[in-house]
């Protein structure tokens, strides 16, 4: 897919169309699709098991039996289960009426306290209206307007219309099962005619990306409904044997229900929390008990949140938490409970086809756990936008596990390499170059300060720029502090690391990140303008520097770059000389003319440091 194109510019009139026309087939077609997708999303997580049977030596069609016949007597087994419990549950509710009425009482005394306090205060304020009795026809009418008095009892309930209501509210469920199952049995069984059938139908040309569309879309629903299940049924389990512990009844109804619930996003633990504390509240005569299982919930789920689930999950889920709140709301809407259940399943496989299919990447880059830009474009747009301090925030956690020096390679420099395609094509005005800069100088200000610079505590104050040039800026601040060459001369042979560029922006600013990324890990790294010849150390001085990390040159300072390295190759002998050939930038000179001038073109910052560092490990 092209990257360089808008996705919004592909979302033609006819694209929009069809989405439509997709949203109201799935709305109408409700009946059909959603047995249809819940088998679909089940034989994705059966398919494991089917395939462990089938290499145990079963043939595809008996494994794929067995594997639904073990899910289902499972499944049954457990709803048998729960159902004597909630019939064990219905059947103690009249024990539990007293406690029940008295938690009622407590809470409507807590609740109408106050109110009936503000309306005593406002009735010795204001008096009440006098009621006016209605007289001759409008009491006459009154009177017949009276509603009758109900009788004291009311008709029975035969037990063949008990049974029969019963039936008919379950006979929806029972036959949606049976749709299910007969389809699952028939898409584990034409597994490998469904796979090439939609093959075929993307084309021959399209054969590799739709396997992978499809082994991805696979591997993403089972590997993360494997997951969701073993947490969920541990938490479930764990809840389960809390409640027992405290003598809760029926606690195994009430963790089942948590570990159950827990499948519907972000809802359903809400909602199987505050049934089961409402229970507890209506069947104990205090309320330490029922506050503590909610604190008890609330940790739980706060752990598992945070802590147990990105680490159990990893990335399975593909998605954001914003997209799976999402994605709850919407297939809710559309197909109800069904549609809470597969809501995450679903967004993932179209999640997963967005990044081979071009129509459905809109989806990807919204919902997708993925950034939709990479890391040079987000530092780029936020430097546009000044937010230093989240680029501070993002470059601290990526510092934690990296040096200053890939930094640069891998985020820095890509990103102001689009800030000078930019600029060269005249995108950005000069308030959004002033905010660049200032963002640049305050991002390696705070993120690799000076070892030698006295250490600043208390807030991040606010830095300007003195200098039209970055890179002049950060020289000049080092000048001031360290002194005229930016440290002591008396230092041993060899022990010194030149960072070398022309009077440029650009140049400046490479060398003094140079410089920067080599300071940070112990290298006594120094910048020079290679034109001004008024600042640089006797020719005696030569013996200190062991080694020059000059700025590759562009097509247009070519010239004048051969001219200042003749000068630095005869001032510096026996100093080895290398240059850092940027990744992104067209204007650079080819780089078999640059090799011949110098002893080595390093690729990244990376490689430089790892020459300096070596270097000064030598000289210790």
């Amino acid at each position: 897919m092209n990257q360089n194109r808008p996705v919004l510019d592909r979302l033609t009139p006819a694209t929009l169309v069809g989405a439509s026309c997709m949203l109201g087939m799935l709305y109408f077609g409700r009946e059909v699709l959603a047995p249809l997708a819940v088998a679909t999303i089940l034989s994705l997580v059966i398919l494991p098991l089917v395939r462990q049977l089938a290499r145990l030596g079963m043939n595809r069609v008996a494994a794929a039996i067995v594997s639904v016949l073990m899910v289902s007597a499972a499944l049954v087994a457990l709803a048998v289960v729960l159902a004597f419990q909630l019939a064990s549950v219905t059947s103690d509710l009249p024990q539990y009426r007293a406690a029940i009425q008295e938690k009622v009482e407590q809470v409507r005394t807590l609740t109408e306290r106050p109110f009936a306090r503000l309306e005593e205060q406002l009735s010795a304020v204001i008096p009440p209206p006098v009621p006016v009795q209605p007289k001759g026809r409008a009491a006459r009418n009154a009177a017949q307007a009276a509603p009758a008095p109900a009788q004291a009892g009311s008709p029975q309930m035969s037990v063949r219309t008990a049974m029969a209501r019963l039936f008919s509210l379950a006979w929806g469920p029972i036959g949606q099962a049976g749709i299910v199952l007969v389809l699952l049995v028939f898409i584990l069984l034409e597994q490998e005619s469904l796979r090439d059938r939609v093959v075929r139908l993307a084309g021959r040309a399209e054969m590799s990306r739709t396997m992978k569309a499809l082994g991805d879309a696979a591997e993403g629903v089972s590997r993360f409904f494997f997951s969701q299940f073993v947490v969920n049924a541990v938490f479930g389990l764990t809840m389960g044997i809390g409640l027992w512990l405290a003598g809760v009844p029926h606690a195994v109804l009430w963790g089942a229900l948590c570990g159950v619930m827990r499948f519907v996003p972000y809802l359903g633990a809400l909602a199987s929390g505050l049934a089961v504390t409402l229970f507890i509240a209506a069947i104990d005569s205090g309320w330490w008990l029922p506050m503590s299982f909610l604190a008890t919930y609330v940790a739980l789920e706060v752990l598992l949140a945070n802590f147990i689930e990105p680490r159990v999950y990893g990335h399975s889920s593909g998605l954001s938490p914003l997209a799976i709140i999402v994605s709850a709301l919407f297939w809710g809407s559309l197909w109800g409970p069904v549609g809470l259940l597969l809501s995450t399943p679903l967004t993932l496989c179209l999640v997963v086809a967005g990044r081979h299919v071009g129509a459905l990447e809109p989806i990807t880059i919204l919902l997708g756990e993925a950034p939709g830009m990479t890391h040079p474009e987000r530092f780029y747009q936020r430097a546009l936008a000044g937010e230093s301090d989240a680029i501070i925030r993002d470059a601290r956690l990526y510092l934690a596990k990296h040096n200053f020096a890939r930094y640069c390679d891998r985020i820095l420099l890509p990103g102001l390499a689009l800030a000078a395609l930019d600029l060269r094509n005249q995108q950005i005005d000069p308030s959004q170059q002033e905010r660049l800069r200032l963002t640049v100088l305050q991002l390696i200000d705070t993120l690799v300060p000076d070892p030698a610079a006295p250490r600043r505590f208390g807030r991040r104050r606010p830095v300007s720029l003195h200098a039209g040039s970055i890179g002049a800026h950060l020289r000049l601040l080092r000048t001031a502090r360290l002194g005229r060459w930016q440290g002591s001369l008396d230092v041993p042979d060899r022990s010194v690391t030149l960072c070398a560029g022309l009077s440029h922006d650009r140049d400046e600013l490479l060398s003094e990140l140079l410089v920067h990324a080599l300071r940070a890990n112990g290298v006594d790294a120094r910048s020079i303008i290679l034109e001004d010849r008024e600042n640089r150390p006797d020719t005696g001085k030569s013996g200190l520097v062991s080694m020059v990390f000059i700025v590759f040159p562009l097509r247009q300072t070519y010239e004048r770059w051969q001219e200042v390295m003749a000068e630095l190759r005869a001032g510096l002998p026996q100093a080895l000389v290398f240059t850092i050939r940027p990744p992104i930038d067209p204007e650079i000179m080819d780089q078999p003319t640059v090799s011949a001038q110098v002893d080595m073109v390093l690729s990244s910052f990376e490689e430089a440091l790892a020459f300096a560092a070596t270097n000064a490990r030598r000289r210790a």
